[in-house]
């Protein structure tokens, strides 16, 4: 095994990231060992340091469990779920490193008076762009995005939002460097739903089926909102997991509660 050279992310990342794909498409399953640190590092050519990184977290991330003197094992029902531990806007930029974007309605100006209100406009135009994400070619969830008009001009030529394009990419991810303004918060909204016309379509689903909707608003460093995505997941493709720890904890035993990573997409 050989790690990407066009990567440039951490090498455990890289790591936990293979790892992560042969759980998920059902390599490793349901209790199976997986290699062991010895044997990572010699194909690999890493350090035991970097694999044993690696494998952490994918503990953190609930996808295989250790065993003192045993080994490490894959948990058991995670094979056919889309899981990605997200602890930074970055990585939700980046999400694109295992999954593939399929543009099923163009970038295109709309009205929507509620997704313009969210965003702060004066008018009720604002652009959207719908499409689905898949892994290992199977679509989990559906996304619409809504851009205020200046963001919405940005990528008016970005190939990756033309109509049936199909990329890596994120839409956050191409909007971001273009922007003047690093983006610097995401607020997150989660509820379950029940699939309409279009996300049944879609995600290949009953209609009605429960869905998990999820709400991000992304804002800048003065706190303008510039994007708004709404996106439908599929509970039998998708994980979704949140892990709280302390930022300290003092003598007393008081301490402050802090969201430290979340789990998906």
């Amino acid at each position: 095994m050989t790690l990407s050279r066009s990567d440039s992310g951490p090498a455990y990342r890289q790591v936990a990231r293979d790892l992560r794909a042969q759980i998920t498409s059902g390599r490793y399953s349901n209790g199976e060992q997986l290699p062991t640190e010895s044997e990572l590092s010699q194909s690999y050519g890493l350090s035991r340091q970097t694999v044993r990184h690696a494998f952490s977290e994918l503990v953190a991330e609930g996808l295989v469990y250790r065993v003192p003197g045993r080994g490490t094992f894959a948990a058991e029902g995670r094979a056919g779920r889309y899981l990605r531990q997200l602890g930074s806007i970055e990585d939700l930029m980046c999400l694109s490193l295992d999954t593939t974007m399929r543009v099923v309605s163009p970038l295109q100006r709309c009205i929507d008076i509620e997704a313009a209100g969210r965003l702060r406009l004066e008018s009720d135009a604002q652009y959207t762009i719908v499409f689905i994400r898949l892994h290992d070619d199977v679509p989990f969830v559906v996304t619409t995005v809504h851009l205020t008009p200046p963001c919405a001009q940005l990528l008016a030529d970005a190939p990756e939002l033309k109509a049936d394009a199909v990329s890596t990419a994120t839409v956050i991810g191409l909007l971001d460097p273009r922007l003047d303004r690093p983006i610097t918060q995401a607020a997150q909204s989660i509820t379950v739903a029940l699939a309409s016309d279009q996300v049944a379509a879609e995600l290949r689903c009953p209609l009605s089926h429960p869905v998990l909707r999820v709400d991000r608003l992304y804002s800048n460093d003065l706190g303008e909102p510039v994007e708004l995505s709404i996106s439908y997941f599929l509970p039998e493709h998708y994980t979704y997991r949140v892990t709280l720890r302390r930022d300290s904890v003092s003598l007393a035993g008081s301490h402050t509660p802090r969201q430290l990573h979340h789990d998906g997409a």
